[in-house]
């Protein structure tokens, strides 16, 4: 690995100025960026790091209701702390990876990131979540945009995510078990305006939302409502792990077991 120089702020304000230097690079859990410096696909001059910065950690209630998580706040904490006011997010983030990775991760990191096959971006997407930057505050559905590819812009930080409790939920995973990403996973909210599904791990677009089996969920929750479709296998992920069929059939599956475990 490179020499760099690490700096460790304690303010929001503080961690933005540090990252707006020539090759600055933010660090929250460190699960994607330090193996990649350690491989040298990347060289940031300066590392800042947000774990130090108590105002964005910790899970809260919001005045509407909604579950606040601070984007440095690690998945074992969602898992622990978000477990009564919202189970379907506590779960998902106690499948993440191992224990050691759900001590260190983040959730910031992993939604900054946007790896195709991470848990949080379904549960972001899924439930219509805000995301909150120290500049700006930018819905679920325009935060993502393809493989690795967010609206984040250049120094901007995740401080907070916002997500809104549904009515039930569910988080169904079928797991790589060497990496334990999501070989493809669903998550699927039920709220009173109508259902909403995300899947991850399939796409090669990265996460997106299975909007015909929202329509059919939406009049009838239930399994057998998504029994009449299918996600075509164009643009699905192959890998030595599964072929593109295998993950689109993978999202009706694992869309069914959703509402079951929901319902």
């Amino acid at each position: 690995m490179h020499n760099f120089e690490f700096v460790k702020p304690s303010t929001i304000a503080d961690a933005a100025a540090a990252l707006a230097g020539d090759e600055a690079q933010a660090l929250s859990g460190g699960q994607t960026l330090l193996p990649t410096m350690k491989q040298r696909l990347a060289a940031p001059d300066t590392l800042v790091s947000l774990t130090g910065i108590p105002e964005m950690q910790g899970v809260c209630i919001g005045d509407d209701g909604a579950v606040c998580v601070g984007g440095a706040t690690t998945h074992a904490t969602v898992a622990a702390e978000a477990a009564a006011s919202f189970p379907g997010l506590a779960g998902l983030a106690s499948q993440i990876g191992d224990p050691m990775v759900r001590n260190r991760g983040t959730v910031g990191g992993s939604l900054a990131n946007n790896d195709p096959a991470a848990c949080y971006p379904a549960g972001a997407l899924g439930t219509g979540a805000t995301i909150v930057t120290n500049s700006r505050e930018i819905a679920a559905d325009d935060y993502f945009q393809g493989m690795f590819a967010t609206a984040l812009e250049e120094g901007e930080i995740i401080t907070e995510v916002r997500f809104p409790v549904p009515e039930a939920s569910s988080y169904q995973k079928f797991l790589q078990p060497a990496s334990r990403f999501a070989l493809t996973a669903v998550f699927v909210a039920k709220y009173a305006d109508g259902v909403r599904v995300a899947v991850t791990g399939a796409s090669e677009e990265g996460v997106f939302r299975w909007t015909e089996a929202e329509e059919a969920l939406s009049a009838n929750f239930s399994a057998d409502a998504v029994d009449g479709l299918s996600v075509a296998a164009d643009g699905m992920i192959a890998d030595l792990h599964a072929s593109k069929e295998y993950r689109a059939h993978l999202v009706k599956v694992m869309t069914k077991r959703a509402v079951e475990a929901a319902s």
